[in-house]
């Protein structure tokens, strides 16, 4: 398809910088809004969204977070996923998005780590969330392929956790949105422009100039970036996160979990195939379009830690590698959504740190709520709010991987 460089108007109601999984949130949203009738402009310099990390997410769901807010904004997108199609307003070509609930299995191996997730726990299930802490002798009966040496508790959660077609989410969200309206260019924001507190607009590599009467911060790992073009301040950065793919001589006779492990390294069943993922061995902020992978991490970091705790996986083939960037929150690890308290039309949606693909419908929908009627009229996502920033008031997510 054709995708347009230049802005079709001179004046927008909302530009959103940045079209990967959250910019296309917002846009769907704010067209299927009823209280919504605006134009929509989305800039998005990678259209092909080679860089974005909505291209080298694992699409990964989950309840087993430590913060309430967190364990609700992922029930709404459990229940988002399970029925897309309808939340599309029935249109019978909309899939069906298929899930795979077999869970997460946080394992802890010290007494601080078993504090955490039995608190969890128990704030997860007053949630409604289908989390159990299992001791070791629980662990070896319903998983005996783990080796459980060290081991104290795990938590796992079957319902409504593991990994679901993101893609077509993603997809179908654009498709959706330019059929309302939202008019989506391959573009780059070079400048903001600002008089008096408000957003006036924006300017384009091409010089081309559009005013704005809100603009959107959805640039992902280059959030920073762009708030400082607005002259504010961001705690985003982007980290790089690893993925693996592969085949096992001795495969399991069932799926594996999601399992976290204690040495940082965390591996699930993909089909056929396994995947694993990590930080790499140092973990500084990296450029935007820094993609240089580590190739000794396989080797010396995540073959062994699986090794260990899976002894059936001592013969593993790597299929597949990426490198892909977390938009990481350096204050607390958690979402940054909602108008800054100083230029009250610069609207975030950053800083999601490794879990924003499965919070996308719930804080799409919010933001988009906050654009139309100046509230979130669902959920309420203020905790997230920037004002905790300047405040050093950290709404710390300790289930980070």
């Amino acid at each position: 398809m054709q995708i347009d460089t230049t802005p079709k108007q001179s004046s927008y109601d909302v530009v959103i910088i940045g079209g990967a999984m959250m910019g296309a949130s917002v846009a769907w949203f704010l067209a299927d809004h009823p209280g919504f009738d605006g134009s929509v402009l989305v800039v998005e310099r990678d259209p092909g969204y080679e860089q974005s990390s909505t291209a080298h997410s694992n699409s990964c769901l989950r309840q087993q977070f430590t913060q309430s807010i967190n364990v609700q904004v992922s029930q709404f997108g459990a229940d988002y996923v399970r029925n897309f199609r309808n939340y599309m307003g029935g249109d019978p070509d909309v899939p069906m998005l298929h899930m795979q609930s077999f869970g997460y299995m946080y394992l802890a191996s010290t007494a601080e780590g078993e504090q955490v997730l039995r608190a969890a726990q128990m704030m997860q299930a007053a949630e409604g969330a289908g989390t159990q802490i299992l001791t070791p002798e629980l662990l070896a009966e319903r998983f005996p392929f783990y080796n459980l040496d060290g081991i104290r508790v795990g938590s796992h959660n079957p319902v409504d956790e593991g990994y679901f077609d993101g893609g077509s989410m993603f997809d179908w969200w654009r498709r959706k949105a330019r059929a309302a309206g939202v008019e989506f260019i391959r573009n780059e924001v070079t400048e903001i422009s600002r008089t008096a507190g408000v957003i006036t607009g924006v300017t384009l590599a091409d010089g081309t100039r559009a005013s704005a009467g809100h603009v959107v911060n959805a640039a992902g790992p280059r959030a920073g970036i762009v708030a400082q073009m607005a002259g504010v301040s961001l705690p985003v950065e982007p980290r790089k996160r690893y993925t693996f793919v592969f085949e096992a001589a001795r495969p399991l006779p069932v799926d594996l979990p999601l399992t976290v492990d204690p040495s940082g390294v965390h591996v699930r069943s993909d089909g056929k195939y396994y995947m694993a993922g990590c930080p790499p061995h140092e973990d500084p902020a990296v450029a935007p379009d820094d993609f240089i992978a580590d190739h000794s991490l396989w080797e010396e970091k995540v073959w062994p830690a699986i090794a260990e705790r899976i002894p059936q996986f001592d013969a593993l083939k790597l299929m597949q590698s990426w490198v892909g960037h977390y938009a990481y929150n350096t204050l607390d690890q958690n979402a940054i959504i909602g108008p800054h308290p100083e230029v009250k039309n610069f609207m975030l949606i950053n800083g999601f740190s490794g879990h924003g693909l499965q919070q996308a419908p719930a804080m799409g929908r919010g933001l988009a709520e906050w654009i139309a009627s100046g509230r979130y009229e669902t959920l309420d996502l203020s905790p997230f709010a920037y004002d905790r920033i300047p405040a050093g008031r950290p709404l710390l997510e300790q289930a980070v991987i």
